[in-house]
This record gives structure tokens, sequence and C-alpha cells, in this order.
């Protein structure tokens, strides 16, 4: 449950920043994103970014039905 408890606390996050914050290896918090997508709990979707020419593979993950609460400030008007 800690990391359905990261992914409410932070919002949408990477696999590979969850396991750097919980300090935890790589696969231990696949399999546990595996168990929690299996439930329903969270939504996982694959994702693959190029930063300075190197290929990154992660999970992109959002716990599900979950609505991060407005950012505080003011708010643009409406166009018509």
């Amino acid at each position: 449950m800690e990391i359905l408890q990261c992914l409410k606390k932070y919002g949408q996050r990477l696999d590979l920043e969850i396991a750097k914050e919980m300090n935890m290896p790589l696969a231990t918090v696949r399999q546990g994103l595996a168990g929690l997508a299996a439930t329903g709990a969270i939504i996982t979707c694959s994702l693959t970014r190029f930063e300075k020419g190197k290929r990154i593979d992660a999970w992109q993950c959002r716990v599900s039905g979950y609505v991060p609460p407005l950012a505080p400030g003011r708010k643009a008007k409406p166009t018509t």
C-alpha cells in the first residue's frame, strides 16, 4: 500500500520516480504496480522517452478515479 499512498500524495508519476522516492528496486516497484493494476486501484501505461539520446522505457501510473484538487490562485477567464 505504500506505492498507492505515494501516488495519492504526488499524483501521476513514473515507476522510476516512485522507486527513487521509496528507495526500492525498480523490479519490486513494478511488481507492486502490476498487482495494483490487476485489482483496478491504479491505471498504468507504457511510456518511452529519449533523454540526451538515451532511450528510457517506463510505466506512467496514476490512481484510478482520483482527481487531484484544483491549484490555488487566479483562474483564467473563459473566452467568448
